[in-house]
């Protein structure tokens, strides 16, 4: 598996991440880890995967996780994050339509049934691969 991306939306207590090949093809891994669990974790999907390049979200505790990456040699760009949240609520109930009486309840006031980094992050990686970054334009940093 050669050429993957892997999507990462950091925070402070959690990331999400999405292994990658194209945008539009389902992610080959995707899921949420713990911030202490967060080199461990780098280390084994570096270690599973072809990562060509990490795509990490422009964010909130960016810089740690950018540090994380470096001690497992991942090369990283970051990408602006803006919006990935809104639009990640959206994908998540394309993937998972609601259903009995909340299929009722309009989409935009649906709020999913856990957390929705991992979905983030696969926005990220495709906005990444569309060399779209968003509002702010060029990417600011390539490592």
């Amino acid at each position: 598996m050669a050429g993957l991306t892997l999507g990462i939306d950091p925070g402070t207590r959690k990331c999400g991440y999405a292994v990658v090949r194209a945008c539009g093809e389902p992610p080959i891994a995707i899921g949420i880890i713990l911030i202490d669990d967060l080199d461990r974790e780098l280390a084994r999907l570096a270690g599973g995967y072809a990562i060509e390049t990490v795509a990490l979200g422009r964010g909130t505790n960016a810089a740690f996780v950018g540090a994380a990456l470096d001690r497992v040699a991942l090369p990283y760009t970051l990408v602006d994050e803006r919006e990935t949240t809104l639009r990640a609520r959206a994908r998540f109930f394309v993937d998972h339509p609601p259903r009995g009486w909340r299929r009722l309840i309009p989409r935009g006031m649906l709020l999913p049934d856990r957390p929705i980094d991992d979905y983030a992050a696969l926005l990220i990686a495709e906005r990444y691969i569309k060399k779209d970054d968003g509002p702010l334009g060029d990417f600011s940093k390539s490592r």
